[in-house]
Order: C-alpha cells, then structure tokens, then sequence
C-alpha cells in the first residue's frame, strides 16, 4: 500500500488499550488516527499517546478514516459497525460480532451491500501454530470427532472481569464460546446442527456438534471456575491418531498482527471474502443462539 490505512478505534477499555491501539499504531500498514468512546475523557487517555483524534461522535470519526476498529460491547458493535459499513468503511469487528441473530444479519447485510473488508478478531484463528495445524489435519482427512476444554476463573477476577456485557450478559458462552466453536468448525467441517446444550453451575457449558461429514465434537467452557494457569486444549481424532492444539499465553498481540497483515491486503486488493469476515461471524452467532436455546 502507498500509505498506511487511516483506522478509527472505538472503544477504550482494556482489549482496546492492550490490543487494538498499540496494534494498529505499530503496523507498517495501519495508522490509528482517530478514537471514540461516549466517555471523551477514557478516549482521549488512549488517544494521547499515539498522537490521535478525540472524536466527539461516530460521525467526526467516520469522516476523518478508512477503516474501523470496534472494541465495545456486542450490542453496540452490531450497531455502530453497520453505520460504518454503510459509510463505506472496513471494518474490523470483536466477537460476538452482535448480541443476538437479527443484529449479526443486519451487519452481515451492511458490510455485503457497500462491498467492504470485514474481519473478526477470533484470537486464536490468526496464529501460526493454529493456521499449521489446521492445514495439517486438512492434508491429513479423516477426522471422526474431537472436543474442546477451555476452563478459566477469567470472570471472577482479573483485566474483564468488570466487563458488564461478559458478566451479566454474556458470560463464557458469549465471550469463548466463540473462539472454541470456531476452531472445532475449521478443524472438523462445518458445524451443521448443535445437538445439545447444557449450563450447570459455574457458568460451565456442556455443548455437542454435528458437523458436515459426520464427525461429532464436543465443548466444555467455563470462565468461573479457579483454574490457574487456564487449560484450553483443542483435540480431534480419527484414521491418524490424535491430534491436539493448545492455547499460547500472551498471544493476542502477534494474532491482531497477523490479522492487520490480512486486512491490509484484502483492501489493498478489493477483496471482501476471508474466513473469518463477517460471515463467518454471522455462523458463529447462529451456533451460539442455538446452544442458548437448548440449555433453557
């Protein structure tokens, strides 16, 4: 690209702070220029260091960029992103990419109708260790199951445990659900049904698939439960053996590189098509619907 894309940052929470603004300011093709948050002060603390906008409404934002990052609850994501798209803006979107179907479609319909770059930021997708492994059960076949652990106290203390739309909102399903039903997706085909669907307590899930093919998989979550260090440990098993991924701490910042590699050049070449864009978001929301629906 002959010049950095002008990225607008909305949101100023933790993820925002740790992630998403250092990410955009340190990448070659990214330069955050802009920041909004309905709390002016909150955004001008993270605008100051990278020398950014403090924008005083989504509009004054909108006009000064090419593209938005969005760091803020899913509910307000699935609404202020469809402005964006609208204006004609890529997007860069958090997971859940809304707070239920109606609003994932809406932003789905947005991004396709004004033909922009969208991707999700589900974390683990955008590492390497992830994307080797993927490609080698691709080249492999013959996967018959595999399952998902990701046990974690990450709601009863620490960075996102204040988090209002994790705690009284969304809880594990929302906020790993995710990523796990993600990988399973990518690891084994298609989830095409959610067989079951359990919450016990703890917040612990209890969640089985069908996938296109066949294979059955299986995800067991909880953010409440005193787990030190936090286990997530992907598996999946077939005609050549058993085959696990675990989860490197302090990952995020090398995955939202990797994923900026890609957005960059998905603008740079007109291409609105990924595997983890919006539609991707879209399935994603439509398997976590289900299994709220089946454990009531």
């Amino acid at each position: 690209m002959d010049e950095p894309l002008r990225v607008g940052l909305v949101g100023a929470g933790p993820w925002a702070r740790t992630v998403h603004a250092p990410g955009l300011a340190d990448h070659p093709s990214t330069r955050l220029s802009a920041v909004f948050m309905r709390r002016e002060e909150a955004a001008r603390e993270l605008a100051q260091p990278y020398d950014a906008e403090v924008c005083t409404s989504l509009d004054d934002l909108l006009g000064q960029v090419d593209a938005v990052a969005f760091a803020v609850p899913p509910s307000t994501q699935a609404e202020l992103a469809v402005e964006a798209a609208k204006a004609g803006k890529h997007v860069i979107l958090e997971k859940p990419i809304a707070a239920d179907v109606a609003g994932a479609e809406r932003l789905a319909d947005a991004v396709a109708g004004a033909g922009v770059a969208s991707l999700v930021m589900l974390t683990l997708r955008y590492a390497t260790a992830t994307r080797d492994w993927l490609a080698g059960l691709a080249a492999a076949g013959g996967w018959s199951g595999g399952g998902v652990r990701w046990l974690s106290g990450g709601l009863l203390g620490g960075a996102y445990a204040a988090s209002p739309w994790r705690q009284a909102d969304g809880g594990t399903l929302a906020d790993v659900g995710p990523h796990a039903f993600d990988l399973l997706d990518a690891a084994l085909g298609t989830i095409e049904r959610v067989r079951s669907a359990h919450r016990g307590p703890n917040d612990l899930w209890h969640v089985v698939f069908e996938h296109a093919g066949g294979a059955l998989s299986s995800a067991t979550m909880s953010l409440r439960l005193p787990m030190r260090p936090t286990v997530v440990e992907f598996a999946v098993y077939g005609e050549h053996g058993y085959r696990t991924l675990g989860r490197k701490e302090g990952g995020a910042a090398q995955s939202y590189t990797a994923m900026l590699d890609d957005f960059a050049a998905m603008v740079d070449t007109g291409t609105t098509s990924h595997p983890c864009d919006v539609h991707r978001g879209l399935h994603i929301q439509r398997l976590l619907e289900n299994a709220l629906s089946l454990a009531r």
